[in-house]
């Protein structure tokens, strides 16, 4: 049993690591769609859809979080990590869809800077 818990940490942890990675990449991407909502014709629909995929990443990264911690009972930290992380994804799109941008644009600032940290870490 020990064999096979050694075996899949390491896939577990690489898959936590990829997931951390593309989260952190579909929120810079956020970034670069709201410049382009303020200058082009087609930049809400990319930062619409870019929303979309950056929801989707955090919740990979829940996923990741939770199947690395379960096969060897490891820390329960990334996953509360990952669960927090979103919380703020939900928060961000609930103020992107409410237009408070006095907020909204803060708090994607803040997401990036935790989901680089949360990627140096790991």
């Amino acid at each position: 049993m020990a064999t096979q818990v050694t075996a899949t940490a390491p896939r577990s942890s690489t898959f936590l690591r990829i997931a951390i990675a593309l989260q952190t990449l579909t929120i810079f991407l956020q970034a670069i769609s709201a410049g382009l909502l303020l200058t082009s014709s087609y930049g809400e629909t990319l930062h619409s859809v870019g929303a979309r995929v950056m929801y989707g990443a955090s919740m990979l990264y829940v996923l990741a979080a939770v199947l690395a911690w379960k096969p060897g009972g490891g820390s329960l930290r990334p996953v509360w990590h990952a669960s927090g992380f979103l919380v703020l994804a939900s928060v961000q799109v609930v103020l992107g869809i409410a237009h408070v941008p006095s907020v909204h644009l803060p708090l994607g600032v803040l997401m990036f800077g935790l989901s680089v940290l949360a990627l140096a870490r790991r």
